[in-house]
């Protein structure tokens, strides 16, 4: 009997270093809701980051609620893959 299809899920995290002290968990969702987040996300030039095993912890979190120290090292490495992406973009028009 074939797996079923995974669906696809996503979280947004907003960080405004001079105004937060963390990440926060700004939008989530699994499906329908997931494709329009990374859709909204790639219309605005949001860099995207997979990871099956990071978006089932930060899934667990709540709405607005912050990123919990414990995952500071794993999404460090995420934001500097965001930094690598945005240096690598071509400027805006």
């Amino acid at each position: 009997m074939p797996e079923p299809t995974a669906r696809r899920r996503a979280v947004a995290l907003r960080y405004r270093q001079d105004k937060e002290a963390a990440p926060r968990v700004l939008a989530k969702g699994s499906g329908d809701v997931a494709e329009r987040i990374i859709a909204l996300a790639q219309e605005h030039g949001v860099p995207l980051h997979e990871d099956r095993d990071l978006i089932g912890l930060l899934s667990a979190l709540d709405l607005n609620e912050v990123v919990p120290p414990a995952l500071y090292l794993v999404l460090a490495e995420v934001l500097a893959h965001v930094y690598r992406a945005n240096r690598a973009a071509p400027p805006a028009a």
